[in-house]
């Protein structure tokens, strides 16, 4: 009889453009949902949490350049007795499924309502470097209020919600343009075809890398990349391309030029006309609240990927530079994004519903925080209480129920406890504040000793000899001061 064949060890790998995330990333990240949730909550939006999954057909489809239904999600059938079941999806969003629950609730919800919401989304896209199949959002939306008193106060918002993360004024702003403006542009070109506008729109998205020449060449007949590589154009005439030139360098020395250049750039186009009159709506109510074009700035370069977006549109951007993997310096770049979406919910209802919403990249934020060395990769762990006898497990345990009832993070070594330098060891990678020791000589005399990690590693790296034993890093403290020492150390490695 033949041996069974061995199974073969699964391997331990994350799949291709998954992660892992530990500690010091988790508790980070929670600190800025809660710092940006903060911000949320003072202007006035409610949490919301929806489904991680929806059907296919509620989430639609509009991540760019996705040809084939379920291309650009995680999507599987849920098959019913004849194999005919509905099609669901992870959400590549949290705009998407808004629709939906509006659509589905909107009889029990105010007009207009006002949600944040927060959490993974998942796209079946190619990975790189940086960039990853599951990714955190952060996003609020105003949906039923069609004046764009509402884009301005998202803009407001985001702009506090960078600042609230520790981005400063100087290092961030906010850019603002309009689909329909871009819509009035397209008019000018005398351009009807789907497939050409779509690829004019890609063009414009690429000024920021190739700048004016670049996108005149890639309007035309095409252009040589970096590479080496010829990138064929769209087409156009030079009488074509030039409303697009013009609006793309329409970009002023204050908001008063930029709105005129852009009014001479969409000619006689009325849909270009009220996207230029909204933006100046826009800055008007900004300036009037303080957000003047330091932080906020009307911008014609911003165009936005996904393909629901049908009035004005923004981006945040991050404009200090790091140094990338090559160890070139380059800007930050976007952290943020969204933009009017006034046809999404219209999908479920029939009815027109405006809306308006920004998602922040809250993994990008502390990434960027990170580069700017504003974030520490460590968490502070827990006060180590150190086992020197097994047999009195229950003194140990008394002593961390009395510093966590302190509120102070601690636990017992609860490793082999045979080497003690094994224990000290395992407080240093679990970057441990304090250890706390009571061995038999200390229980008799009813005293414990106390290690200030922090500053004994500071001391050992350098000071001299006599330093040393000027700042002494372990105390010998009386049995019953042990709660308020720890927290007397603690304060002063704070």
């Amino acid at each position: 009889m033949a041996k069974p064949k061995k199974q073969p060890r699964p391997k331990a790998e994350t799949p291709k453009g998954f992660r892992d995330y530990f500690g010091a990333e988790v508790s980070q990240r929670a600190a800025m949902l809660r710092q940006i949730a903060g911000v949320y909550h003072r202007y006035g939006f409610d949490a919301l949490e929806s489904s991680a999954v929806e059907t296919v057909e509620a989430l639609g489809k509009f991540l760019p350049d996705v040809d084939r239904p379920n291309e650009g999600v995680f999507a599987w059938q849920e098959a019913d007795e004849s194999g005919n079941g509905d099609w669901l999806a992870l959400r590549y969003d949290l705009t998407a499924p808004l629709a939906r629950v509006y659509a589905q609730h909107r009889n029990d919800l105010p007009t207009p309502y006002r949600r944040y919401a927060m959490g993974p989304v998942w796209r079946n896209e190619k990975p790189g470097p940086g960039r990853f199949r599951q990714f955190y959002q952060c996003d609020a939306d105003t949906v039923g209020a069609p004046s764009v008193a509402a884009d301005a106060e998202i803009c407001a918002m985001l702009a506090d919600c960078l600042e609230e993360v520790g981005i400063p004024r100087g290092d961030y702003i906010v850019r603002i343009n309009n689909r329909k403006v871009l819509n009035g542009v397209l008019e000018a070109t005398g351009l009807s075809d789907t497939a050409q506008r779509d690829a004019v729109l890609r063009t414009i998205d690429k000024f920021d890398k190739v700048g004016e020449a670049g996108v005149r060449e890639l309007l035309g007949k095409g252009r040589l990349d970096a590479s080496g590589a010829y990138i064929d154009g769209v087409g156009l005439s030079d009488e074509q391309a030039a409303p697009v030139l013009a609006f793309l360098t329409s970009k002023g020395a204050d908001t008063t030029a930029t709105l005129g250049n852009l009014r001479g750039a969409i000619g006689g186009s009325d849909i270009g006309a009220s996207g230029v009159d909204e933006l100046e709506v826009i800055a008007d109510l900004l300036a009037a609240q303080g957000y003047g074009p330091d932080r906020i700035v009307i911008d014609p370069s911003v165009v936005r990927g996904l393909g629901y977006y049908t009035g004005p549109v923004f981006e945040a951007e991050l404009t200090f530079e790091i140094l990338d993997e090559k160890g070139h310096k380059r800007q930050f770049g976007s952290v943020a994004g969204g933009g009017r979406y006034d046809d999404l919910v219209k999908r479920f209802t029939g009815q027109e519903v405006p809306a308006t919403g920004v998602s922040i990249g809250v993994d990008r934020l502390l990434a960027a925080l990170h580069a700017k060395g504003r974030l520490d990769g460590k968490a502070e762990g827990p006060v180590v209480v150190t086992v020197m006898d097994r047999e009195r497990m229950a003194d140990y345990q008394a002593m961390v129920g009395e510093l966590r009832a302190a509120g102070i993070r601690a636990e017992v070594y609860l490793g082999n406890p045979k080497n003690f330098g094994n224990q000290l060891k395992y407080a240093d990678k679990r970057n441990s504040p304090v250890a706390v020791i009571e061995g038999g000589d200390e229980k008799a005399k009813g005293v414990v000793q106390i290690k200030d990690l922090i500053l004994g590693a500071q001391i050992a790296e350098n000071a001299t000899l006599e330093e040393w034993k000027e700042r002494p890093s372990q105390f010998e403290v009386p049995r019953a001061e042990l709660v308020e020492k720890v927290r007397e150390i603690l304060g002063g490695q704070g």
